[in-house]
């Protein structure tokens, strides 16, 4: 090989190669003798902040976590709610085919308002047999009680006619319980043809209207079911063991299902009294007992009625729907039972 490829190879292979930096320069002495030092508060400044953050955000943690604790483990809630109404069903008391259904489905009513009407026909006639039937009834009475009373000014001469004036006496009194008794065929006509309109008892919804017109109406066979309105009430069913936090008169806040907003309600009354199954015989007459795992012992729920105080413009109230209910408790604990509270509590 020749000194000029030697030469090649030496060059070739160290290419790529960095070349060892030169050391630093050795410290200048300051003007004034002493070594200058680097500024530490920057250093120290990164630590304290972090630690600063860190203790931040673990009191954040701890106060949020006892608010999470007090709103879902001390204070009384449950998503087991649901609101209910009164629904007043109407079933004619006299019978006849419906002549005129003046609602439909699901349409609002005000107290008063004549729902539908049954075919007065016959009932007009009764009325008209009925004020005839009195007035026959009445003159009766009054020809009865006039040859009564000339009965009676004949008896102070004859005990014959002492005997007919006694016998035309108990006639006019007979008369006159006749006459009572058309004055109360009469009203009881005309009671019946004004039940041949019926109204809205409450102000409310038409629910499930399955009646229509031409169809016959049976006495007691209900035709018309209302919803009340002015009836809606939220039965909560709270675990046994918060029943202790809640009293009569505490507020209440409500969540429907599906709406956002808030109803406002306070507690009017806890139940007394739920079904127990372990009580109910079986066919031989022997109690039914469920079996249970002697290490889980569910709580029981019970009833809390829930009055509604105020409801936002955009809620609708549906009897049936699911609505998840918390009491707001007074920020002072209950104190323990002495053994001498109202029982009637």
């Amino acid at each position: 090989m020749s000194d000029g490829e030697i030469q090649a190879n030496r060059e070739a292979s160290t290419v790529g190669r960095t070349l060892p930096s030169a050391p630093f320069p050795p410290r200048q002495p300051a003007e004034n003798g002493c070594v200058a030092r680097r500024p530490i508060t920057t250093g120290l400044r990164r630590p304290a902040v972090s630690l600063l953050i860190t203790l931040a955000s673990v009191a954040l943690a701890i106060v949020l976590g006892q608010a999470m604790w007090r709103a879902y483990v001390e204070a009384p809630w449950t998503r087991d709610g649901t609101v209910r109404a009164y629904v007043v069903t109407m079933a004619p008391e006299i019978s006849g085919r419906i002549a005129e259904l003046r609602v439909t489905d699901n349409q609002f009513v005000h107290k008063g308002d004549v729902l539908m009407v049954i075919d007065p026909t016959d009932y007009k006639i009764a009325v008209i047999r009925s004020e005839a039937a009195l007035q026959e009834a009445q003159s009766d009475a009054d020809n009865i009680a006039r040859e009564a009373q000339r009965r009676a000014r004949l008896n102070k001469v004859d005990a014959v006619a002492l005997e007919q004036a006694q016998t035309y006496e108990s006639k006019a009194e007979i008369a006159q319980a006749q006459v009572r008794q058309a004055i109360a065929n009469l009203r009881q006509a005309r009671v019946n043809l004004e039940r041949t309109r019926i109204r809205a008892p409450v102000n409310g919804w038409v629910t499930n209207l399955l009646a229509q017109r031409a169809d016959f109406a049976n006495i007691g066979q209900s035709e018309i079911s209302l919803v009340d309105a002015d009836s809606f009430w939220v039965d909560a069913y709270f675990e046994e063991t918060q029943l202790r936090s809640i009293r009569d008169g505490d507020a209440a806040i409500i969540q429907l299902m599906g709406y956002r907003q808030v109803v406002r309600g306070h507690v009017t009354g806890i139940s007394r009294g739920i079904n127990i199954p372990n009580a109910q015989p079986n066919q031989q007459g022997l109690a039914t007992v469920n079996p249970i795992f002697t290490w889980v012992r569910l709580a029981q729920r019970i009833p809390v009625h829930v009055h509604i105080d105020s409801v936002p413009q955009d809620v609708r109230l549906v009897a049936g729907i699911t609505a998840a209910v918390g009491i707001v408790t007074p920020s002072v604990p209950p104190t323990r039972s002495t053994g001498h509270e109202d029982t009637g509590r």
